[in-house]
């Protein structure tokens, strides 16, 4: 009996190391066929599934504004350098990234197209009113700290800002962005994605958008909003 244990051991023990050997040799390969896979993967984000999850960064900076405002309210103690940190992503990848490639390659084609033309001159208008706000959020923020003129004007202004980009983000989702493909020929929405990557690259590096992610969520984290709840 025993014998026979120690014989179902060795056999065992001999599968362990063939299967750890082999786990070991495919593992690279494996690694390398998960990266480019990663890789085809977002080159086959669409155009508009692009810029959708870029109103999610914005969405989730909103409730950053939020979570500000109800401290305030509060009268909560409220480190001022989260909502210029905030404020910044705003204007770096939204305003400056995201909202510039819908002004360059998505408006145009549907003003050509002579589709939603009001819808779109009503969003570019609000863009340009947006980064008025973001420049008043970035001057007010420093001085916040304490109650006063300065604060009273931020909950003002992150609000004004809030009142504005949700619908404009909705409308976008919902009523421009699906109908893009029936603006643009294959070619050109293919041409799009590639130009969005190529773009992000070139402002953020590579992986820019789990980048802008990352530094959203170390915030969220710092003020106990990480599951979009707050404390």
């Amino acid at each position: 009996m025993i014998e026979e244990i120690d014989a179902s051991r060795r056999r065992f023990f001999q599968m362990l190391g063939t299967a750890v050997t082999v786990g070991g040799l495919m593992t690279p390969a494996v690694a390398q066929g998960s990266r480019e896979e990663a890789k085809k993967g977002r080159v086959k984000v669409t155009p508009p599934e692009d810029l959708m999850r870029e109103h999610g960064v914005l969405d989730r900076l909103l409730l950053i504004y939020e979570a500000a405002m109800r401290k305030f309210a509060g009268g909560e103690d409220f480190d001022p350098e989260i909502l210029t940190s905030s404020a910044l992503i705003v204007r770096d990848f939204i305003e400056n990234y995201h909202e510039k490639s819908e002004e360059e390659q998505v408006f145009p084609r549907f003003k050509k197209a002579g589709k939603m033309v009001d819808l779109v001159d009503y969003l570019l208008a609000q863009h340009l009113a947006g980064r008025v706000i973001t420049d008043a959020i970035l001057k007010l923020a420093p001085t916040s700290r304490k109650e006063g003129e300065d604060r009273r004007q931020l909950v003002s202004t992150m609000q004004a800002f809030i009142t504005i980009y949700r619908p404009h983000a909705a409308r976008e989702d919902t009523d421009l962005f699906p109908k893009l493909k029936d603006v643009v020929s294959p070619h050109e929405y293919d041409a799009m994605a590639e130009d969005f990557e190529k773009k992000e690259h070139a402002l953020f590096g590579d992986d820019g958008f789990e980048k802008m992610v990352n530094r959203v969520a170390t915030l969220e984290q710092a003020i106990g909003i990480q599951f979009g709840l707050p404390k």
